[in-house]
């Protein structure tokens, strides 16, 4: 057998392994079969939604640390966030501190929900001394623009009687006047790359109220009034700022804080999965690899539309390695991935049993799925 390498390259498989316990599996499976003439390579990996934060520090050598921040109720939540191994870049995911799984669905009101604890995350980044924040917007309870964000951050929101006007998207429609002038001094020195999987402009029908409003428990009405006071704002944004961010794709990602971001900070929209390939040197890693095995919870048709086995296997193929995807369940349209440069797809599924016994027995089922592909690569 001649020697190989391989690159192991999982996202989490939720509710059942994280990346790197995901890649740690796999890598005992292949390791029960192959020798000392195969080299191996984890990268544990995530597209910029939920586990990303952990995915990143892991692959980064990093550390996470946990912060006391404002909730997006206004409540003190407890979230979490990580520093890089070289102490330069914070990775953070804005729904650890506004996400809208703090939020009861029967308290669901983007009217009232702030994204000013994301601002909190971002200072304790800040208190680091890191040089760029990696921050993933996917998942928010908001629709504020990243107003509450901006103020966490020194920014003052003003009515028209000179007081600082109230959080949530409605407060909005009361905006006078937006005082940027005590922002932290150390954003001018940071580069944020935000994880946006999303293209919707702020503003209109495909909007961040009209089409994510609804989630987030507005209805028709309070759809129409979040779009008008997220206008209004941005009207005052662009006073401020000088900066008419309304229709860059992405701004009405996470109820506007895509704007926010885009029009007070030093910003750059990219997509989850290439932010992650781009901070873990895949590229380069990957060169030389005659195989790549990626995967994740559940592999279907929607698995095309940027989520990691695919990102993955792209850039695999750019280096020529054959790409083996490997997953928890099979949904309906799994098939499309072949036509995205995966070679063959795998659940772990060993046949029918409950889901709470299928998330629990993950890691052993996939270490002997790896080792079932690990004794085929051996023919």
């Amino acid at each position: 057998m001649s020697s190989k390498h391989i690159v192991i390259a999982p996202d989490s498989f939720k509710e059942s392994m994280t990346a790197k316990q995901a890649a740690d599996s796999i890598l005992e499976g292949f390791r029960n079969v192959f020798s000392g003439d195969v080299t191996f390579d984890l990268i544990p990996m995530a597209d910029g939604g939920e586990g990303t934060t952990q995915s990143l520090a892991d692959a980064l050598e990093g550390k996470m640390y946990e912060k006391v921040v404002t909730g997006p109720l206004g409540d003190y939540i407890t979230a979490s966030y990580a520093i890089s191994g070289d102490h330069q870049t914070a990775i953070i995911e804005m729904a650890e501190a506004s996400g809208l799984a703090y939020v009861p669905r029967d308290k669901r009101n983007p009217l009232r929900t702030t994204t000013y604890g994301t601002g909190e995350l971002i200072q304790a980044a800040l208190d680091h001394g890191i040089k760029k924040i990696i921050l993933g917007i996917g998942g928010s309870a908001t629709n504020d623009g990243g107003a509450g964000m901006i103020e966490a951050l020194g920014g003052v929101f003003y009515s028209k009687q000179q007081e600082t006007i109230g959080w949530g998207g409605g407060a909005l429609r009361q905006l006078q006047h937006i005082d940027l002038t005590n922002l932290d001094p150390r954003l001018k020195h940071v580069e944020f790359v935000v994880a946006c999987d999303v293209d919707n402009p702020l503003l209109g029908p495909r909007g961040a109220s009209a089409i994510f409003g609804p989630q987030k428990g507005a209805d028709e009405d309070t759809v129409k009034i979040l779009d008008d006071a997220l206008r209004h704002y941005h009207d005052i944004l662009y006073q401020v700022t000088g900066k008419d961010v309304k229709d860059i794709p992405g701004a009405g990602a996470a109820g506007g804080l895509g704007a926010g971001l885009l029009a007070c900070l030093n910003t750059e929209l990219k997509r989850g999965i290439d932010i992650v390939l781009q901070e873990t040197n895949f590229y380069e890693r990957v060169k030389g690899a005659n195989i790549v095995i990626t995967g994740e919870g559940k592999i279907d048709g929607q698995t095309i539309y940027g989520k990691t086995p695919i990102g993955v296997s792209r850039a695999a193929k750019r280096a020529s390695a054959n790409v083996i995807a490997l997953c928890g369940t099979l949904g309906e349209g799994y098939e499309k991935v072949y036509e995205h440069g995966i070679d063959a797809v795998f659940s772990i599924s060993e046949g029918p049993e409950d889901l709470d016994t299928a998330l629990q027995n993950g890691p052993d089922y996939l270490k002997a799925l790896a080792r079932n592909i690990a004794t085929l690569l051996t023919f």
